[in-house]
């Protein structure tokens, strides 16, 4: 059964470009233009992934991607046409899991679609006959079912903000580096928006888990270095 996807571009004539691409690898594509058309689709579709674009009328993509956050988890790729880090870090914040700006092309588009799924199927599946699970000073994470839990209470995490986690915790007292995160979770090249694109999911990451950016009790920032997890099992 093919992946199905919702693009979203006020612009009829990149919606169906996106579409068409999209199409020829085998999704399946719901194409709106507005955000009424898209919050109907998103209430009645079985989604696996969202195209949004940040210009729309009535609604923003920004807003469209708070709702669906507040029901789903699977990825969500913002298109921007501005270019400003602005955008970016906004999207990112609202939990998108990554951003292309326009103009673009779409196979890198593709590309990027496909590193999310598989990212997202990985983690989502659930077949491993095995559970692995980390834990660390109340943080429990099942990397087998894609759950997190801190002090027993669970944490509704993005794809992207459990592989942070995730990988932080595999790695637990070493420091990691923005750009190895960035080549591990997204298996591409490391860009200068590399940076910014993992402070902002990590400064989500730590709002969620009620973390200090003073005085962390996970989460630690090094300086020119990177993010390091230390603790003890449990």
């Amino acid at each position: 059964m093919s992946e199905h996807i919702l693009v979203v571009d006020d612009e009829v004539e990149i919606a169906d470009l996106v579409a068409l691409y999209l199409r020829s690898e085998g999704f399946t594509v719901h194409t709106c233009s507005t955000a009424g058309e898209a919050l109907a689709c998103i209430d009645s579709r079985e989604l696996d992934l969202a195209i949004l674009d940040v210009m729309l009328p009535e609604l923003s993509g920004f807003e469209l991607c708070r709702r669906i956050r507040e029901r789903h988890n699977y990825p969500v790729i913002m298109l921007t046409a501005r270019g400003e880090e602005i955008d970016q870090i906004t999207g990112l914040t609202l939990g998108a899991d990554d951003y292309v700006t326009k103009p673009f092309r779409p196979l890198e588009l593709v590309a990027r679609v496909k590193a999310q799924l598989r990212r997202y199927k990985r983690y989502n599946t659930g077949t491993e006959s095995t559970e692995e699970v980390l834990t660390c000073n109340g943080l429990v994470i099942n990397v087998t079912t894609h759950q997190c839990t801190l002090d027993e209470k669970p944490l509704n995490l993005t794809p992207t903000e459990f592989a942070i986690l995730r990988i932080l915790c595999q790695n637990r007292g070493r420091v990691v580096s923005a750009e190895e995160l960035f080549r591990q979770i997204w298996q591409d090249e490391y860009y200068t928006k590399g940076n910014n694109t993992i402070t902002v999911h990590v400064r989500h990451l730590r709002e969620k888990m009620g973390d200090s950016f003073e005085s962390p009790r996970y989460i630690k920032t090094v300086w020119g270095l990177g993010y390091k997890i230390e603790g003890t099992n449990g």
